[in-house]
């Protein structure tokens, strides 16, 4: 089962455009044009309302959709900006059978996590390096490259029951497969001041002062020669880790048609836990005799350390949703999304430094408005407006992380070719708050590390009836 879902999940990288920590919700792209999907009755039902899916009128459906997301992520720190652009393709498959007493349903693709992204420097190394040239290191970034990338694939198997005909619900099981990954090379050179090459001088004339005086001077050729190689090479490290976890889940759902024109409905995602194993390789930098320790990746981010296991679930959630019908033509939306943060255990650890991590978070929400408006028989217009609170804190803001509030424009156009198919063209913008870190609390530096997103999303889905 594992190996099969695993081929499956090689065409799936999860958006980077996400509402909440981890969590997506384009999980079609519907979603892109209509952010308020949670009590519509429609293509997409099987995603955000899934107890309505038996509301549909009898037959089987496939349902298949690409999304293509770009745009650019941003850190900076200092004068120092690092740009890493995204581009990522995010495809879906939803299977539909109605009959008479509800809908068997089984949906495919991603559920959370985050673009491929490449970044030329990071300002965690930036505030680091700023630290230790106050000891005179005189250290520059000689070509710092990193890369990171999150990618979760779910699929999802349930039943819908048409209790009468006001009232449906859904009861559905979910296999959650995640992957986070690290890669980097980190590449420093020094240029040490006088006052530290001196200092230096000092300690090793102590430590070897009670040395025979062949000793003393095989010991003060040996660290010129050590630090003439470290001078002409400077610092080397890199790191080649992925974390990778399994996971299940449940889901319920409920849709209550309480008029002819106002429909209501509920669906909760359980709690999915997720236990990542990091499997690779790191080589941290050799600065034990410079600063008395090795330094590398993992010193700040314990969680990547080859060979560890820990914690990063997905939190559960809980959508509302209405939909009204105001004509025969024109209908409006809205929806309500909350993220139990607080619940799930998300990289809970401690850093080499004594900096705690992965508890730096509020439950999460997002509302959304939208409306769609059919032309004639043929077209339909839809437009939407999303707000999301990740419930991310500042000080949880880091290299390999920042999940910012951010408010999406969507619109689109539904094409109806026949009587049994439909096709749906979107297009989505994400207008990120530009946000700031925590470097001057947690590194006593003058000012904060500062991110900024700018992401646009298309996509087209077809739906077709047999």
């Amino acid at each position: 089962m594992k190996n099969k879902f695993l081929i499956l999940s090689l065409a799936i990288s999860a958006s980077a455009f996400g509402a909440s920590i981890d969590h997506i919700q384009t999980y079609s792209p519907d979603y892109l044009a209509n952010q308020a999907q949670n009590g519509m009755i429609n293509n997409v039902s099987a995603y955000y309302n899934p107890a309505g899916v038996g509301r549909l009128e009898e037959g089987k459906y496939v349902h298949a959709g690409l999304q293509y997301a770009f745009g650019n992520e941003t850190m900076s720190y200092a004068g120092k900006t690092h740009k890493a652009n995204l581009r990522q393709a995010i495809p879906n498959v939803a299977l539909y059978s109605v009959d008479d007493k509800g809908a068997y349903f089984a949906t495919f693709g991603g559920i959370a996590g985050g673009g491929d992204l490449k970044y030329n420097g990071v300002p965690g190394l930036n505030v680091a390096m700023d630290k230790y040239n106050a000891m005179g290191l005189g250290l520059y970034d000689k070509g710092t490259k990193v890369e990171g990338s999150n990618k979760y694939e779910q699929l999802t198997l349930g039943r819908a029951f048409n209790i009468y005909d006001k009232l449906s619900v859904s009861v559905a099981g979910r296999v959650v497969h995640g992957t986070r990954e690290l890669k980097g090379t980190i590449d420093i050179g020094l240029n040490p001041n006088q006052s530290f090459v001196n200092a230096s001088k000092a300690k090793l004339q102590k430590q070897i002062s009670g040395l025979p005086a062949a000793q003393q001077q095989a010991a003060i050729q040996q660290y010129t020669a050590k630090m003439g190689v470290l001078l002409k090479n400077g610092l080397q490290g890199d790191i080649d880790v992925k974390r990778e976890a399994w996971g299940y889940g449940f889901q319920l759902g409920i849709d209550y048609k309480a008029t002819e024109k106002l429909n209501l409905a509920a669906r909760y995602d359980s709690r999915v836990k997720l236990n990542f194993k990091s499997k690779g390789s790191e080589n941290q930098l050799n600065t034990s005799g410079i600063i008395g320790t090795n330094i590398g990746f993992t010193s700040f981010y314990n969680q990547y350390m080859p060979g560890t296991k820990t914690r990063r679930d997905l939190p559960a959630i809980l959508a509302l949703g209405a939909s009204y019908k105001v004509t025969d033509k024109y209908t409006v939306s809205t929806a309500a999304n909350y993220y139990f943060n607080k619940d799930a255990k998300m990289d809970r650890v401690v850093d080499s430094f004594g900096n705690s991590h992965g508890r730096d978070y509020k439950n999460g929400w997002e509302i959304a408005l939208g409306n769609e408006y059919q032309l004639n028989d043929k077209f339909t217009l839809i437009g939407s407006i999303n707000y999301a609170k990740t419930g991310a804190k500042a000080s949880s803001y880091s290299d390999v992380e920042y999940a910012i509030d951010s408010t999406t424009l969507g619109a689109g156009v539904r094409y109806k070719y026949d009587e049994t198919l439909d096709i749906a063209g979107s297009v989505a913008h994400f207008i990120y708050n530009t946000s700031e870190g925590t470097f001057k609390a947690k590194h006593g530096v003058s000012e904060n590390q500062k991110y900024k997103k700018s992401i646009t999303a298309v996509g087209i889905s077809l739906t077709k009836k047999f």
